[in-house]
């Protein structure tokens, strides 16, 4: 369950926000996970690249960065910032669609709020393992579309 999720789209980018909160509400479902508040931000490369700088000193876009604000286990409040052009690069790069590879960036932040981390080999075939499972569950329903 969710109580607070709040999507915020920066100037340009064109994202059908009701099709997100769906495609959320059923990530949510299937972790079975109870979340406080999610923020879920999607932003340019000039955005991601100055977050990426400012908190992790990394000098360049990133598709995805999450920020956990939680201080209970239980009690999750987060944040998820998704650049919309490295996605849709990475789309192609994957032969995938957008809307599956904006689906594989929220399960991905969300996989991250909760504790999985992604630093080593072993750890990002643990996280893509799960990834796909997920996906798995979502695939033909939960849409995500631009407005």
């Amino acid at each position: 369950m969710i109580q607070n999720l709040s999507l915020f789209t920066e100037k340009g980018i064109k994202i059908n926000k009701k099709s997100v909160h769906d495609v959320v509400s059923r990530i949510i479902k299937s972790l079975d996970l109870e979340i406080f508040s999610l923020d879920i931000n999607f932003v340019t490369e000039e955005t991601i690249t100055e977050i990426n700088k400012r908190y992790l000193n990394h000098n360049y876009a990133t598709d995805i960065i999450s920020f956990n604000y939680s201080f209970e286990s239980n009690n999750l409040d987060g944040e998820i910032l998704i650049c919309n052009a490295v996605a849709l690069s990475n789309a192609a790069r994957f032969n995938t669609t957008y809307e599956q590879e904006l689906r594989r960036l929220i399960i991905h932040g969300i996989l991250h709020l909760i504790g999985y981390d992604d630093s080593t080999d072993a750890q990002r075939k643990l996280m893509r393992a799960k990834e796909n499972k997920i996906l798995l569950k979502l695939n033909g329903i939960g849409r995500i579309t631009i407005q």
